[in-house]
């Protein structure tokens, strides 16, 4: 396949530029595994009986090739970040489209894994792309259009879920065929469509670990700690605890990705005018109340509205995450970016491997505590955040570090 500079590449039709497909990649991914999460919780629960104690194995197997997402840097010296992206993103589609066809606890656990192999491969080369192919001081703006196109993406499959699920009585196999097989054939298409790009940068097929990353690797590893807790349990309560049905989930994550979609772009030009520090202190100092007034629904017996709303501004929040990514932007040797995003990806999971399956037996003690951990979680997030320099650089990767050339880096 032909290969070609990004200089280069901008005389390209839009249709057949890098920007393009970071996009098209954007909404394949959640084709397949939006879909399979709004589906998950019912699915597992109504075909194999899951209680609180199998959804958290289920995650703690799920989040297993993400903390050996370092293994992207074996990969790489021998294949091209693109191509092992696409590679990954039809694994990913693949195993979504069969998983109604393993409706057992082992079965379940068997797809489920094969599915995490190709979305924390895909997710950990595309951020290497992603700052890697997209400008300095374009790149806030960039990512918050991307998330919106993702949220776009997600935003169809629950629209189509709460319009046709009822209607047409639709089956969990016909749902998971259909959008893992969308996920997949536009991997195809891309993989066709799009010349080989290469970044003017070279970068190091070794693995890397810095010490004036530290601040960046400590804010991904409480990051992938307090994920957990939202994506695991926030929306299993939403089923066990107010009964809510297929089409009723699918309706809250439709209007979650509905806000998403009309914040993400206005996010990243927050990103790029107040700076990463400001964005994560109000995402973090957000999440706190989150999780607190989660913790309420049970110690308190708060309503269904109040959990509802308390979702979406979840996703919400967390949507600010990409302001991680472009401090790290700044602070980075340029050939550092592909070898420390699967770095930081490892990092990122290392408390999901064992978190979600120790949750799950706290869950069943006391399912306000799984939420009062999480907003601790957020709470030492925030004191990592007021450690970022306003204006992040190299030698200058935190407020105790004295501004330095790039090439000081240890």
């Amino acid at each position: 396949m032909k290969t070609v500079t990004l200089e280069d590449a901008k005389a390209f039709p839009i249709w057949r530029r890098p920007v393009t497909l970071l996009f098209l990649m954007a909404a394949a991914m959640p084709l397949a595994f939006a879909t399979w999460s709004a589906l998950l919780n019912n699915f597992v629960i109504e075909r194999a009986g899951f209680t609180g104690v199998e959804i958290g194995w289920l995650h703690t197997v799920r989040e297993i090739p993400g903390f050996l997402a370092i293994g992207v840097i074996l990969i790489i010296a021998v294949m091209r970040e693109q191509w092992l992206a696409l590679m990954s993103l039809t694994t990913l589609g693949a195993a979504t489209a069969v998983t109604a066809w393993f409706p057992t606890y082992g079965g379940i656990l068997m797809v489920t894994l094969i599915s995490s192999i190709g979305f924390h491969y895909y997710e950990t080369v595309n951020q290497s792309l992603q700052l890697q192919w997209l400008p300095k001081d374009k790149a806030p703006e960039a990512l918050g259009w991307i998330v919106a196109v993702g949220s776009g993406a997600s935003l169809l499959s629950y629209g189509l879920l709460v319009a046709t699920w009822d209607v047409f009585n639709l089956s969990y196999n016909t749902v998971y065929l259909i959008s893992g097989g969308a996920c997949v054939l536009i991997a195809v298409y891309c993989m066709f469509a799009f010349p080989q790009f290469e970044a003017p940068n070279p970068q190091l097929k070794k693995m890397v670990l810095r010490k004036r990353y530290w601040l960046y690797y400590a804010l991904q590893f409480m990051s992938g700690a307090r994920r957990q807790i939202f994506v695991v349990f926030a929306a299993f309560m939403m089923v066990e605890r107010f009964g809510f049905q297929v089409h009723q989930v699918s309706a809250l994550l439709l209007i979650n990705f509905l806000v998403n979609m009309g914040f993400a772009p206005l996010m990243g030009k927050a990103v790029a005018r107040f700076g990463e520090r400001n964005a994560l202190i109000f995402e973090y100092v957000g999440l706190i109340c989150v999780f607190m007034a989660y913790g309420g629904i049970y110690w308190f017996g708060w309503g269904v509205a109040l959990a509802a709303a308390l979702y979406i501004l979840d996703h919400l929040f967390f949507a600010l995450a990409f302001a991680m990514k472009t401090y790290f932007q700044k602070i980075a040797d340029p050939a550092d970016i592909a070898p420390t995003a699967a770095v930081a990806f490892t990092i990122n999971h290392i408390a999901a491997v064992f978190l979600p399956a120790f949750l799950g037996y706290l869950w069943i003690a006391t399912p306000g505590g799984v939420f009062l951990l999480a907003a601790a979680m957020a709470a030492t997030s925030l004191a990592l955040a007021l450690m970022i320099p306003r204006h992040p650089e190299p030698g200058r990767e935190t407020i105790f570090a004295r501004p330095r050339l790039p090439a000081a880096a240890e």
